[in-house]
C-alpha cells in the first residue's frame, strides 16, 4: 500500500509542470526568455506583471498589466507589439547575451527589439510603478517602457518631446487608433485626430489663441507629468487637479478610444475604474468620432449617437469611423438641379471653400452652387459686427447638433432628392457581430526529412533565380512604369495625359510662359479647348521628386485660393503637369507693371493668406509650402490671387510628428525665414515669414532678394527690409503726419491708398518677419481668422 501511494505521488508531481500555472520571476537575466504559458515578470508587491497578453483567438501582445482584474478584467498600461500580434506557439521573448530585448513570432520573426547592446550583467525588472527597466547590476539604465507608452501615463511618468500618446482602436482592439497626444513644434500640448482620410487637432480649441487657452509657447522644454497625488502639469502651463486628489489610489492617464482623455482612479470598495478627470465634458467635440457626412448628437440618457445626413447611407455598418457616403448623384453643371436642406442647430467645424462675411442668404447659395466640390453652407449670425457670415463647405465633417447652435446648416442635395427626403434625423444602430480573425502567418516543422527539404530548396532557388532573370531582361522597366503612372493615377483621380498630347497642346513647346528651379512652364491649348499652363519638370532625379511632392500634395488640396491642377504626364522620362492658365501671371510680373492699385494690392494679400492658412490647418494633410514668394502667386482676370508650385513643399504625414526632417534647405533667397539658416526646427511659421516678406515687397514694391535698401531721397545707409520698415512705422507711430508711411508704400500707388489700411498691412508683415518663432502668427491669425487685422480691415 505504502509503495502504492508512493508511486501516485510521484505520478502527480512529474504532472505538476504540464498544469497552466505560469511561473513567475522577479526579474530576467541575459539568455532568459518568457513564453506564451510558462512565465510571467512580477513586481515586488505584485501590483504589475508583465508577459504575453491575450488579445484574440491565438493572439498575444508582450504587455504589462495591472494584476488584479478589476471591472471584470485585466487592465493593461503598456504593449510592446499592439499593431503585430504574435502567435500562442513557439513565440519567445528574450533577453539576448548582446544585450537586446527580443520578441519573436514561432521562433522566426522578429517582431518587436529594444536595439540595446551591452556587455554588462544586465536585469530585466518591472519595478512598483509599473515601469518595465533594464539595465546593468551597477544601476544604469539601457531601456525602460516609460519612454514607450501606448495609451497610458501612470504616475511620475514623464510625457516628453519623443512620446507620444495613441488611443486603441477600440475596447477589444489594441491597435493603434485615431486620436493622439502629443507636444507640437511650439511646444503646446495637444489632441490630434487622424483618421482614413483626415487630420485636424481638436484641443485645444484651434479657433482661440493660446493665451485665451492658458498656455504659453514661451516654454521649449516639452516635459509634462501626472504626480502620485493626482496633480498633472505641463510645461506650456496646463494643469488640473483630479477629483480625488491625494497620495493614495492608484491612477493613470489614458488616451480613451473615443479621443478623450481621461484619468482613472482605483475604488479599492466597489474594485472599479472610477474617472476623476476628463479633458472634455462634450464628446461631440472630438473631432471624427462620427465620420464624415454625419452628426453627432450627445443623449444625456444614453450619450454621445451618431447619425447620417439626409440623402447620405453608412459606409460600414460597423464602424461609425467611416462616416456615410452619398446616396445620390450631383450634377455639377447645373446650378439649378441643386437645392439646400435646412438642418437647425447643426454646425461643421472646419474645411471652408469659402468665408464670405456680410452676405445675403440668397448670394450665399448662389455661391455655393458655382462649386461643384461645395457640399453646403454654414450660414451664421456674427454677434462683433451684426451681420450674417457664410461659409462654404467643402467637406461636412465633424458635425455636431446641439440647442447651442442658434444658426441653421444647409446641405446641399439634388432637388429630386429634396422631395423625397422624410426623415432628416436618420439613426443607424451598428451591426456588431463577433469576429475572429486569426494571424496570417505559416510556420516550418522542426522535423522534416533533410534530404527532401534540401531538394526542394535547390528546386525552388533556381525557379526564383531563372524567374529573377527574366523578368530583369524582359519585364522590369516596363512594369516599374505601368505601376508608378496607375498608383498616380488611382492616387490623384486627375486627367493622365500622353506626353504626345501635350507636345501636341504646346505647339512643340515654344510659349514659354514662367520659369522656376524645377522646370519650365509652356502655355498650351487641351483639345477640350481649355487654355493651360504645362509644367515641363527637369529630368534629373530632383524634378521627378517634386513632381512626385507635387502630384501627392495637390491631390489632396482645394481651395478658391490655391491653383488647380487638371492633369500629369508620366511617360518614360517625361514629368509633366497642367495647370489652369492664370491670365495675369505671377504677381512678380505684376509688382513692377503699375497695374496694381490699392484694392488689388489688399485683396492679393489676404487672397494669399487665406490659402495659406487652408494649408497649415483646414486641408486633408498638414502641408508646408516652403516657397511662398511672388513668383508663385498667380493672379487671374481679376487679380484675385492663387497659391501656386507646391514642388518644394513638405507634407506632414501621419507616421509622425517630426517637424525638422527635412533633408536640405528650401525656398528661395530673400524670402526664407531664418530657422532655414540656423538649422532650427521647421515648423509652418517658416512659411508665415516668407508671406511678411511678401507682403512687404507688395507693399514698397521693394526686392528683397538684394537683402539691402537704399533709400536714396533720404539719403540713408542701406538697410535690410525689415528693420528699414520698422524704423519708418515707429517714426509713423510717433507723429501724426502720414509721411513716414508715404516713404514705405510703392511710390508706383501715386499716394493713393487707405492710410490706416495701409498701416494694418504694413503691422501685419512685421509681426510675419519677426526673428523669434514664437513671435510670429500662425497664417490664420495673421490675415483670415476671426478677429484679424486683415479680415477686420476688409469688413471696414
Amino acid at each position: 500500500m505504502a509503495v502504492l501511494v508512493l508511486v501516485l505521488f510521484s505520478c502527480l508531481a512529474l504532472s505538476l509542470p504540464l498544469l497552466s500555472y505560469p511561473k513567475t520571476y522577479t526579474s530576467l537575466t541575459k539568455g532568459s526568455s518568457l513564453s506564451t504559458q510558462d512565465a510571467l515578470i512580477s513586481s515586488p508587491h505584485p501590483t504589475f506583471k508583465a508577459g504575453f497578453f491575450s488579445v484574440g483567438g491565438n493572439a498575444y501582445c508582450f504587455s504589462i498589466w495591472y494584476t488584479d482584474a478589476y471591472d471584470g478584467t485585466y487592465t493593461t498600461v503598456w504593449m510592446a507589439n499592439r499593431d503585430q500580434p504574435v502567435n500562442g506557439k513557439h513565440t519567445k521573448f528574450f533577453l539576448q547575451d548582446s544585450g537586446n530585448l527580443l520578441l519573436t513570432d514561432a521562433g522566426q520573426l522578429a517582431v518587436w527589439k529594444s536595439n540595446t547592446r551591452s556587455n554588462s550583467s544586465l536585469r530585466l525588472e518591472l519595478q512598483e510603478n509599473g515601469n518595465l527597466v533594464l539595465s546593468t547590476f551597477e544601476g544604469e539604465n539601457l531601456w525602460q517602457s516609460f519612454d514607450f507608452p501606448t495609451d497610458t501615463l501612470l504616475p511620475v511618468q514623464l510625457f516628453t518631446r519623443d512620446t507620444i500618446l495613441v488611443s486603441s482602436r477600440s475596447k477589444t482592439n489594441h491597435s493603434s487608433g485615431f486620436y493622439k497626444l502629443y507636444f507640437d513644434g511650439d511646444g503646446i500640448l495637444r489632441l490630434r485626430y487622424e483618421g482614413p482620410e483626415i487630420t485636424s487637432v481638436y484641443w485645444p480649441n484651434t479657433w482661440i489663441t493660446i493665451g485665451s487657452a492658458g498656455r504659453t509657447a514661451s516654454n521649449s522644454s516639452k516635459i509634462a507629468v501626472l504626480d502620485s497625488s493626482g496633480y498633472f502639469q505641463s510645461s506650456d502651463l496646463f494643469q488640473f487637479n483630479t477629483s480625488d486628489c491625494g497620495v493614495g489610489p492608484q491612477r493613470r492617464m489614458v488616451l480613451d478610444v473615443d479621443g478623450d482623455l481621461r484619468v482613472y482612479s482605483l475604488d479599492k470598495q466597489s474594485q472599479s475604474w472610477q474617472v476623476t478627470w476628463q479633458h472634455s465634458s462634450e464628446p461631440c467635440r472630438i473631432h471624427g468620432i462620427c465620420g464624415s457626412n454625419s452628426l453627432c448628437i450627445n443623449d444625456p440618457e444614453i450619450g454621445r449617437r451618431c447619425t447620417c445626413l439626409p440623402g447620405y447611407k453608412m459606409k460600414n455598418q460597423t464602424d461609425w469611423t467611416y462616416g456615410c457616403e452619398p446616396d445620390f448623384q450631383l450634377s455639377c453643371n447645373d446650378e439649378n438641379a441643386s437645392g439646400f436642406l435646412q438642418l437647425l442647430h447643426v454646425e461643421f467645424y472646419g474645411f471652408d471653400l469659402a468665408y464670405l462675411p456680410n452676405i445675403s442668404f440668397e448670394a450665399c447659395k448662389s455661391e455655393c452652387l458655382k462649386y461643384c466640390e461645395c457640399k453646403g453652407v454654414q450660414y451664421k449670425f456674427n454677434l462683433d459686427f451684426g451681420y450674417y457670415d457664410c461659409y462654404a463647405k467643402t467637406i461636412l465633417f465633424n458635425g455636431y447638433r446641439s440647442l447651442n447652435f442658434p444658426d441653421p446648416m444647409f446641405i446641399r442635395l439634388p432637388k429630386v432628392e429634396l422631395a423625397t427626403v422624410e426623415n432628416p434625423n436618420q439613426d443607424f444602430n451598428l451591426q456588431c457581430a463577433s469576429v475572429v480573425i486569426p494571424l496570417d502567418r505559416t510556420y516550418k516543422r522542426k522535423k522534416q526529412n533533410w534530404m527532401r527539404s534540401y531538394l526542394w530548396s535547390t528546386l525552388g532557388v533556381g525557379s526564383f533565380e531563372i524567374i529573377c532573370a527574366l523578368a530583369y531582361l524582359f519585364k522590369t522597366r516596363k512594369r516599374s512604369n505601368s505601376r508608378m503612372e496607375s498608383y498616380l493615377q488611382v492616387a490623384t483621380g486627375f486627367r493622365k495625359y500622353s506626353y504626345a498630347e501635350l507636345k501636341k497642346a504646346s505647339r512643340n513647346f515654344i510659349e514659354e510662359i514662367g520659369r522656376g528651379g524645377g522646370g519650365v512652364v509652356y502655355g498650351g491649348v487641351l483639345s477640350d479647348n481649355r487654355v493651360a499652363a504645362i509644367k515641363y519638370l527637369k529630368e534629373a532625379m530632383q524634378g521627378e521628386a517634386e513632381f512626385l511632392a507635387e502630384i501627392s500634395t495637390m491631390g489632396r488640396l482645394n481651395h478658391m485660393n490655391l491653383i488647380e491642377m487638371w492633369g500629369y504626364c508620366a511617360e518614360g522620362k517625361h514629368r509633366l503637369l497642367v495647370y489652369e492658365y492664370m491670365e495675369n501671371g505671377t504677381l512678380a510680373k505684376n509688382l513692377y507693371s503699375n497695374k496694381l492699385d490699392w484694392r488689388k494690392r489688399y485683396e492679393i494679400a489676404l487672397g494669399t493668406a487665406r490659402g495659406l492658412a487652408y494649408l497649415h490647418e483646414e486641408c486633408l494633410e498638414w502641408v508646408l509650402h516652403c516657397d511662398v514668394k511672388p513668383h508663385n502667386i498667380l493672379l487671374d482676370t481679376n487679380y484675385q490671387p492663387k497659391v501656386a508650385d507646391f514642388g518644394l513643399s513638405k507634407l506632414l504625414t501621419r507616421s509622425g510628428i517630426n517637424t525638422s526632417s527635412f533633408s536640405r534647405i528650401r525656398g528661395t533667397r530673400g524670402y526664407m525665414a531664418p530657422e532655414w539658416i540656423f538649422n532650427l526646427p521647421i515648423t509652418s511659421k517658416v512659411d508665415v515669414y516668407s508671406y511678411g516678406i511678401v507682403l512687404l515687397e507688395l507693399i514698397t514694391g521693394r526686392n528683397p532678394s538684394g537683402g539691402n535698401i537704399n533709400d536714396d531721397s533720404n539719403s540713408v545707409e542701406p538697410r535690410r527690409l525689415v528693420s528699414w520698415a520698422k524704423e519708418k512705422m515707429q517714426e509713423a507711430d510717433g507723429r501724426e503726419s502720414p509721411t513716414p508711411i508715404m516713404e514705405i508704400v510703392d511710390p508706383a500707388m501715386n499716394g493713393d491708398f487707405d492710410i490706416e489700411g495701409m498701416k494694418i498691412l504694413v503691422k501685419v508683415a512685421l509681426k510675419c518677419t519677426e526673428e523669434d518663432i514664437d513671435a510670429r502668427p500662425a497664417m490664420r491669425q495673421a490675415g483670415t481668422g476671426k478677429g484679424s487685422d486683415l479680415s477686420r480691415q476688409e469688413q471696414e
